[in-house]
């Protein structure tokens, strides 16, 4: 059973009303829409980042865990990162930001230290639509958010106006509408981007490092790489990644199961995004793949 949470004030409202009302604040909505689930938020260091707490003992081995909102957990009491720390008896640290691309963890020092004081490192894949490029701009924190587009964009083009989009999704989905041919030139330019953060990104946290997959899709999968997540990512991208001490643990998440709530805690506006993340279930079956796949010895 689904537990949903009301919002008070706002309740009764349109969902086109709040979403209007809220555009530009969605850290704001979000606090509400999930004050049924205390999710402790806490902070690391210098990081002006917030993670999903309590906050862990790093004084002692753990295993960090990078992602987005599927690592961070949203809507489940208990994310994978967790069982996973109860159920092998290891202190893990849930470094999962809700909306955060490669970018974030790139740029944050705190978090960048704290994974490479790691016994391991596990990684979601993210998408390859949030992160800054030679096209676009998106924001140091809310990855998912569109700041600005660059010139060569503007240029590439010149007949569309941009000047509602605020998000990364509707800025590729308006793209694509517009002109498929030219949007493989955005989506190339989004794969090159992205090979060259994460490259990056594992060279500074080190290893052993699990890439995690979660998706409705294999990697495999080409022609649903640019409509599922993690959009753009394909089976040589992650080839690439891999070297001794870098290894990919895949996940397929059934869409029909991603539909089911059972379990859930969430807002009585969030039925939607509900449905498009992973429940309790999905989050052991999570847990039980990565357990499976833990360095021995």
């Amino acid at each position: 059973m689904s537990h949903r949470h009301p919002l008070g004030l706002w309740k009764g409202l349109p969902e086109r009303v709040l979403a209007r009302e809220f555009q530009g604040w969605n850290m704001t909505y979000e606090m509400i829409a999930d004050c049924a689930i205390d999710y402790r938020r806490c902070r690391y260091g210098s990081s002006k980042l917030q993670f999903r707490g309590p906050p862990a003992d790093v004084s002692q081995p753990f295993i960090a865990f990078l992602g987005g909102t599927e690592t961070f957990g949203r809507f489940v009491p208990r994310p994978f990162p967790t069982l996973v720390g109860q159920q092998t008896g290891v202190t893990t640290l849930n470094l999962g930001f809700p909306s955060g691309g490669v970018d974030v963890f790139n740029e944050d020092a705190s978090v960048l230290e704290l994974a490479r004081r790691a016994e391991l490192r596990v990684v979601q894949v993210f998408g390859a639509q949030n992160l800054s490029n030679r096209l676009y701009q998106v924001h140091p924190r809310r990855n998912d958010r569109f700041v600005r587009p660059s010139r060569h964009l503007r240029v590439l083009f010149e007949d569309v106006d941009l000047t509602d989009v605020h998000f990364t999704g509707h800025l590729l989905s308006k793209l694509r509408a517009q002109a498929e041919d030219r949007f493989d030139l955005v989506a190339d330019d989004l794969r090159v981007a992205w090979q060259a953060r994460m490259e990056a990104l594992i060279e500074r946290i080190g290893t052993p490092t699990i890439l995690l997959w979660l998706s409705t899709r294999r990697p495999d999968d080409s022609d649903r790489a640019g409509t599922d997540a993690p959009l753009f990512v394909s089976r040589s991208m992650l080839d690439a990644l891999q070297r001794p001490g870098v290894t990919v643990t895949e996940v397929f998440l059934d869409p029909a199961a991603l539909r089911e709530t059972d379990g859930m805690v969430f807002g009585d506006f969030d039925i939607g995004a509900a449905q498009g993340l992973p429940g309790p279930a999905q989050h052991h079956e999570i847990a039980d793949r990565v357990i499976a796949d833990l360095p021995r010895g």
